[in-house]
């Protein structure tokens, strides 16, 4: 672990806890887009030229992106990965939106957004295993 100086009384407030917090992000972040396709999924519903962008899932993925930068200057390592999985979860969304307009545009059922779904599972499973591995850690340490 790198000494957290870098923020200073930021990280004195968030280092201990930034595992936890990017899990609760991460679980968040999944349930604004469950609200998000939702919403897609009635304004598809009503008119085909009126999906927008719902900002409190777009709100979330900045949020979730700048608490996994964070992490990377306390935890380099543990944070590259988590920044990788969450900036391709962020990219999988903005290019999954502008897929569901074409899906629109042709006269296709929306589907759900398969790429961005298993991003966030990836996110999901490794913020649990960084947030919780004292759970695990008796059984990692017989293999180990």
């Amino acid at each position: 672990m790198v000494e957290p100086a870098l923020f200073g009384p930021l990280d004195a407030i968030l280092a201990p806890v930034i595992e936890y917090v990017i899990l609760v992000l991460v679980v968040a972040n999944m349930g604004t887009r469950l609200v998000a396709h939702r919403s897609h999924v009635e304004q598809a519903e009503a008119d085909a030229d009126s999906l927008t962008r719902h900002r409190l899932h777009e709100a979330s993925n900045l949020v979730l992106l700048f608490a996994s930068f964070y992490y990377l200057t306390l935890h380099v390592h543990a944070g590259m990965v988590m920044s990788v999985i969450v900036l391709g979860t962020v990219i999988a969304d903005f290019f999954e939106f502008e897929g569901r307009q074409v899906e629109l545009r042709q006269g296709w059922d929306l589907e759900r957004p398969k790429a961005a779904l298993v991003g966030s599972g990836l996110a999901l499973a490794y913020a649990a295993f960084q947030s919780l591995f004292f759970l695990v850690k008796p059984f990692w340490e017989l293999v180990v």
